[in-house]
């Protein structure tokens, strides 16, 4: 059973999220929250699998409750919810720790894989959209000083060549699929390599393992 947290100042809108996620045999709405600070204060009481997390609300906005409820070391993973004109503020949800983010507008279908994803560590969005998105927003990228060496930040240094071959792809919007299939290797191996980057280098979901990628400049934004 995947338990939820809504977190939205629009008393008709968590109603609507709370019929959706109920008509589910697997999903539980164990509370709603109308801001941050609640958000926060729930998350510590609840310890909910996914908070389902608006942005724009009055007081504490979604960002910084995400930004505390990842730096409080809860289980508990965010999946932000943004509009296509409010891309920026997913990118700084994503710095912020959650784990993915979808457009409020989704299909029922995408907002229920959402949560599913994210509740077993998975990225939400597809590996080409988030490279997009954090392309568009390299700017608020950390500016590499003139000693700088690609791929030789210290978050690396436990990585074999393999691994970090397959970090840089999937920084690059690789999937698994393309990797196994570029690469000759069996997509279960994909998948072991992955986990064992996300855990080597403390990358809470693919989502962040992207933004590493980025980071330590094993991608350069395009």
């Amino acid at each position: 059973m995947t338990t939820v947290l809504i977190v939205d100042d629009q008393p008709l809108q968590r109603f609507g999220f709370r019929m959706l996620l109920e008509s589910q045999d697997d999903m539980a709405v164990v509370g709603e929250a109308p801001n941050g600070m609640e958000a926060i204060r729930m998350t510590a009481e609840l310890h909910s699998d996914v908070a389902l997390m608006d942005i724009r609300m009055p007081g504490l906005d979604g960002i910084e409750a995400t930004r505390r409820i990842v730096s409080s070391g809860d289980r508990t993973r965010v999946l932000i919810l943004t509009t296509f004109d409010l891309d920026e503020y997913a990118y700084a949800g994503l710095r912020a720790g959650a784990s993915g983010f979808l457009i409020k507008d989704a299909q029922p279908e995408e907002l229920l894989a959402g949560i599913r994803a994210v509740a077993t560590g998975d990225a939400v969005v597809a590996p080409s959209l988030t490279r997009r998105l954090l392309d568009a927003y390299a700017e608020h990228l950390p500016t590499p000083g003139p000693e700088t060496t690609p791929g030789q930040d210290p978050r690396l240094s436990s990585l074999t060549d393999r691994e970090r071959e397959i970090l840089t792809v999937v920084g690059q919007g690789w999937t698994n699929t393309e990797i196994s299939t570029r690469l000759h290797l069996a997509e279960s191996t994909v998948k072991t390599h992955v986990s064992r980057i996300l855990a080597k280098t403390g990358s809470r979901d693919r989502i962040q393992a992207v933004i590493l990628a980025y980071d330590t400049r094993l991608v350069e934004p395009s």
